[in-house]
């Protein structure tokens, strides 16, 4: 256990930094899947601008890594260009 003020504060501040991670690198990965699943091809055009930017705030972040948001946002613009 912390005996030190200062590492206290540090298991509070990685908690707090854990949760908010988590909960947006789970928020654009369902963003991820709900495009994968879109067959409209307008609707997936809208939305990919916006999936690339969270994909690259999350890499900013070191979220995830700045390869795998590279791999998806590739991945996915092939995926949408595809759609007829």
């Amino acid at each position: 256990m912390a005996n030190h003020k200062s590492s206290k504060k540090r298991i509070k501040q990685t908690i707090k930094r854990n949760e908010n991670n988590r909960y947006y690198a789970k928020t654009a990965r369902n963003a991820v899947r709900k495009l994968r699943a879109t067959t409209d091809k307008a609707e997936a055009a809208a939305q990919l601008p916006k999936v690339s930017s969270m994909l690259d705030k999350l890499a900013k972040k070191n979220v995830i890594h700045a390869n795998k948001a590279a791999n998806l946002k590739s991945k996915l613009t092939k995926l949408v260009n595809k759609i007829a």
